[in-house]
């Protein structure tokens, strides 16, 4: 049975200021924390009012100092936005907040538009291209070791230095950060929720056949990031779903809005073409009942032969974004753990 995590992208809604989606991410946290889950990872994204998460290296440091358990990290940090060392000090500092519980996840994508890659970093047509010697050079600086012989910043040491570094991993939607994660060594996850797992099992089959062991991760280690929601009965899932189908269905026309209620998208003026476009969002996405979501989620793990699946929900109403992640705890038997003795433990 694969692990189960959590990928949150501060979802903007309607009728909630997009601040209010940072502190829902938080508390949301605390909530997967209790139930159980393994790990809780943010997106990056930019100039976007669909999504309030653009700087995941701050929110991780909130949601690491108000856990005590769970792994918190990146999905992802993009890399080629940035200088590898200051991405490299950010996360040692993040491993002295919350040591032994930091994931580090790169992609290669602008998580934006061209305008604003340009805005973050001037040279964003031809960044990505260094994406491997970034990974090499941000790797180095994590495990507090000196860059190769002969480059120009190999004296440098990012710090804070400390025994433990955050686990490194990449993240990618084709074959191409497959092969990176399977040349670093590194753990591979699957955004099978951008491209409706389109390329997924052949994506993960490159990277375990053409892993290449390192001494953290001697073995291959894949997961999948999938969207899914879970509600108490059918019908419930029906009505919930709906949000999702809008936003995605305006999402793939270029508008970029906050999440609309279900009683906001049920009230849309649709096509007979928009309709058709609906269903066919709705019959590829995972949800409803959580054996119906458990079975293809457990199936999904299988075909792709992963180790974990995190899980992306996006609902208007967060109590029911909280009852989804509930329902899936107990559907796959995830054991609470001991919170308390584990903030006196912290403490």
């Amino acid at each position: 049975m694969p692990q189960l995590s959590v990928l949150d992208q501060s979802t903007v809604v309607s009728g909630r200021s997009p601040d209010a989606s940072i502190r829902e991410s938080i508390g949301l946290a605390q909530h997967c924390e209790a139930l159980g889950y393994n790990r809780y990872w943010c997106a990056e994204h930019h100039n976007s009012a669909s999504q309030a998460g653009t700087a995941p290296e701050i929110l991780i440091s909130a949601i690491a100092a108000t856990t005590h358990r769970i792994r918190v990290g990146s999905a992802g940090v993009m890399l080629p936005h940035y200088s590898s060392l200051k991405v490299a000090e950010q996360f040692r500092v993040l491993e002295a907040i919350a040591p032994g519980r930091i994931d580090l996840g790169l992609g290669r994508a602008p998580g934006s538009d061209g305008r604003t890659a340009y805005a973050l970093n001037p040279q964003a047509e031809t960044a990505a291209e260094h994406f491997p010697a970034q990974v090499c050079d941000l790797m180095h600086w994590l495990a507090g070791q000196k860059l190769v012989e002969g480059h120009p910043f190999r004296d440098i040491i990012a710090q804070p230095a400390s025994p433990t570094m955050p686990e490194v991993w990449v993240l990618g939607s084709s074959d191409y950060g497959a092969q990176v994660a399977a040349y670093f060594g590194l753990p591979f996850c699957f955004a099978h929720f951008i491209s409706d797992g389109r390329g997924a099992e052949q994506a993960l089959s490159i990277y375990r056949e053409t892993y290449r062991p390192s001494e953290r991760h001697p073995t291959p280690y894949g997961a999948v990031c999938v969207w899914a929601m879970a509600a108490p009965t059918q019908a419930e899932a029906e009505h919930l779903i709906m949000s999702r189908a809008v936003s995605r269905l305006w999402r793939d026309k270029g508008i970029f809005a906050p999440l609309p209620s279900p009683e906001e998208a049920l009230a849309e003026t649709f096509s007979d073409g928009e309709r058709a476009r609906l269903e066919r969002i709705k019959d590829r996405a995972i949800w409803g009942t959580p054996d119906v979501v458990g079975a293809r989620l457990r199936e999904l793990a299988a075909s792709c032969g992963v180790d974990e699946v995190a899980m992306l929900t996006t609902v208007h109403d967060p109590e029911a974004r909280r009852m989804s992640y509930t329902l899936m705890a107990r559907e796959f038997g995830l054991g609470a753990p001991d919170v308390s003795a584990a903030r006196h433990a912290a403490d």
